[in-house]
This record gives C-alpha cells, structure tokens and sequence, in this order.
C-alpha cells in the first residue's frame, strides 16, 4: 500500500471521533465532510446557504492544497443540506468553484447536521495526477 498522509486541522471533533480533515493514498485524496465553521469552531454564514457552501468549499480548498492537490484535482463532491429547497443558492456556490472542472457531485437532503444552523457539509474526492 501506497503511504497514507493525514491532513488534521486540530478542530476538537477530530480525536472525538477519530478521524482527519483527509486522507492522502497514493494520487487520491479524501477531504472529510466539512462544514461551515471558521478556525474556532465558529459557525459562518448563519442563515446564508450560499455563504456557508462557500465556506464549505474554502475549507476543501485548504486541505487539498495540504495534501498536494488543489481544486482541479477534485473528481466527486457530496453535499449534505438540511432544506433542499435552498438548492440553487447552495449550486451557486458550487458552480464558482468547479464550473471549469465539474465534478460528479450529489445533494442530499438530510434531517440536520452537527453544529446548530449548519445547512450544509460537502465531502470531496480528488485525484492528484503527479
């Protein structure tokens, strides 16, 4: 097996759960859901679906560029939304990011998510060609 990197951001949920932010295999990287908090834990974009999916995106962006990729290297998105009738301005989001690269992507809706006014987590997969 190919070395396996760990990107960890120190946020507390990590050892609670046991897990990192991603996970480096070989040319692929697996960017765990994230959701939309600042570097303290903090929630961003309370009440804006479109400012949260950004966050979301950025926090992606980030560990990607940690793990030796960057968004162009993404190759499937998972949105995770608690009201799929703010769709279009989570899309909106997404479409800034990856309208050059368009993933396979998926929106679910779900009943709520883990911080209190999150409506959104996105987990991403990418494939670093060098």
């Amino acid at each position: 097996m190919a070395e396996k990197k760990l990107v960890r951001t120190g946020a507390p949920w990590e050892p609670l759960v046991a897990y990192c932010r991603a996970v480096r295999v070989g040319p692929h990287i697996a960017v765990s859901g994230s959701a939309p908090v600042d570097t303290n834990g903090q929630l961003v974009g309370a009440n804006d679906p479109y400012m949260q999916a950004k966050r979301c995106i950025e926090i992606i962006a980030a560990a990607l560029e940690e793990a030796g990729g960057a968004l162009e290297h993404v190759v499937r998105t998972r949105m995770f939304v608690t009201d799929i009738s703010l769709w279009e301005e989570f899309a909106k989001a997404h479409q800034e990011a990856f309208a050059d690269i368009m993933p396979a992507t998926s929106m679910v809706e779900v009943s709520r998510l883990i911080g209190e006014g999150m409506l959104i987590e996105i987990e991403a997969d990418a494939i670093v060609d060098h």
